[in-house]
């Protein structure tokens, strides 16, 4: 799966019933959304860490799921951070990162 078809599968279950849709749920609040992927951002970089290239693997994917549920809860899409990422693409990162 793509991070394009995970995006529309994310934004098809906004008009999911909550109580039977686990996206659908962190789509209604999003506070709850961001809680959960600062939760799986940890856990990538414990195995990160761990060096465990399997579990890292596991964790990245539930990561980038729950950045794209909490971006979705809070109207942020997938191309409104490709756009962003595009527009970096015109210099370098430290000078993007001198420019903050």
């Amino acid at each position: 799966m793509s991070l394009t078809d995970l995006a529309a599968t994310i934004a098809a279950r906004k008009g999911a019933d909550p109580d039977t849709s686990w996206t659908a749920r962190l789509l209604s609040n999003p506070d709850k959304a961001a809680e959960k992927f600062g939760e799986e951002s940890v856990e990538a970089i414990i195995e990160a860490v761990r060096n465990d290239r399997e579990r890292l693997t596991a964790e990245a994917a539930d990561a980038l799921y729950h950045l794209l549920v909490m971006c979705a809860a809070r109207g942020v899409t997938l191309s409104d951070i490709e756009a962003e990422l595009a527009s970096r693409q015109k210099q370098s990162g430290i000078e993007e990162k001198a420019n903050r």
